[in-house]
């Protein structure tokens, strides 16, 4: 695979790359990069932690007319959440070639924004809804828009903004480039891919490259009534460095959250009820480090990537193998490796086959044991097989050992 100078990107974004620690092109980008230099529209079929970001971002910068200060480029995503993980991303690269970024989503002042840019808005990353109420109001104009992404566009349609992404495409030129990134291709994106992009290039990036080959799977056998001590259990033995701990719901992640934390773990709690404010100091504790296990609900984690996630436990298992792969997906990113443990209760069989045949993969089974006391009150070593777990040694599970003497 060759660096960013073979696929002509722009000396100063290639240096900025690298000071960010990004040297060499992943698949997708590789694929996509040239392709977009271009012109060419591009539908690319691929997860979250492959790279895709860039893969857009880099091309889109390097097209800009820096001395033109309209909306020249829009990217629209589905979530709050995705949206600033976009609009940072995007950022990092804009700064060193002076290019003002704009991110439109709830919570925000976009006015107070705009006179801060002194009008000189070039790139917009934007949800769907808010972006259309300024395009009303006459706040936004997106009639210089040159360059378009549709940023998980299944995830845009499954939450109902299908009608609002035609109104918004339908607000820039014709003669705009369009780029769609997309997990799957379900009829309804092949139909709207059909009617507004032109002769588009197809890139696929596999799947596994993100939920097999980073992250080393595996399940916890428990019970509800046990669930929540074999959790805090699970934590102590681990000492996961970052964690992201997925729920079903809401209220779920707000109890888990209120245990942990009278356990004395270092923890937060992120889902649709806090307001914008709340999340993004979430956020931001999580990203330094002052918050060590974040509890989640699957749509306010949509589009996560934070730096250094080495564990991902699913307290819930998922209720499909989307949801999994995306869940997952948190760890193991940018060739770092990753560890997914799943809790499953008796009931939760179903879901773990289901999982298990997505995947074409039988997910290993851990008995979670307490460390035996010596006699002198210290705790011994733990098990091997959580041993292993926490420190990576080993592939397949043995069986259990007795601690080893010092």
């Amino acid at each position: 695979m060759g660096g960013f100078d073979a696929l002509q990107v722009d000396p100063l974004l290639r240096k900025t790359l690298a000071e960010y620690g990004i040297t060499q092109p992943t698949a997708i980008q590789e694929q996509v990069i040239p392709l977009l230099l271009e012109g060419k529209d591009v539908i690319a079929k691929s997860q979250t932690g492959t790279g895709k970001t860039m893969a857009f971002a880099v091309p889109m910068l390097q097209r800009i007319d820096r001395g033109k200060g309209a909306v020249q480029a829009l990217i629209v995503t589905p979530t709050r959440e995705l949206a600033i993980q976009v609009a940072e991303e995007v950022r990092k690269l804009s700064r060193a070639i002076g290019i003002e970024v704009l991110s439109v989503y709830g919570g925000q002042d976009v006015i107070q924004q705009m006179h801060k840019l002194g009008g000189r808005v070039q790139v917009v990353i934007a949800t769907p809804g808010r972006l259309l109420d300024h395009v009303r109001r006459g706040t936004l104009d997106l009639s210089q828009v040159r360059m378009l992404v549709l940023d998980e566009a299944d995830q845009m349609l499954h939450i109902g903004f299908l009608q609002d992404v035609e109104e918004i495409i339908h607000q820039t030129p014709e003669s705009r480039q369009m780029m769609l990134f997309s997990a799957t291709m379900p009829p309804e994106i092949v139909k709207l891919a059909g009617k507004y992009i032109k002769h588009p290039e197809q890139i696929t990036v596999k799947k596994t490259l993100i939920t097999l080959k980073e992250i080393r799977q595996r399940v916890i056998e428990t019970t509800d009534r046990s669930k929540q001590e074999d959790l805090k259990l699970l934590l102590e033995l681990h000492r996961p460095y970052l964690a992201i701990i997925f729920c079903r719901t809401k209220r779920r992640v707000s109890k888990l959250n209120e245990a942990l934390k009278e356990a004395g773990f270092q923890t937060d709690e992120l889902h649709g009820d806090l307001t914008q404010a709340k999340r993004e100091a979430v956020m931001n504790a999580f990203r330094k480090g002052e918050i060590r296990y974040l509890i989640a609900t699957d749509v306010a984690a949509r589009g996560l990537d934070v730096e250094g996630v080495t564990h991902v436990i699913n307290y819930d298992i998922p209720q499909d193998t989307e949801s999994y792969i995306h869940r997952i997906g948190r760890t193991g990113r940018a060739g770092n490796k990753g560890l997914a443990v799943t809790m499953v209760a008796t009931k939760d069989s179903r879901h773990l086959q289901l999982i298990e045949k997505g995947i074409k993969e039988k997910i290993q089974k851990l008995k979670l044991e307490k460390p035996q006391r010596k006699k002198d009150g210290i705790h011994a070593e733990p098990n091997d097989k959580l041993r292993n777990l926490r420190t990576g040694a080993g592939g397949t599970d043995q069986k259990s050992r007795k601690p080893r003497r010092r």
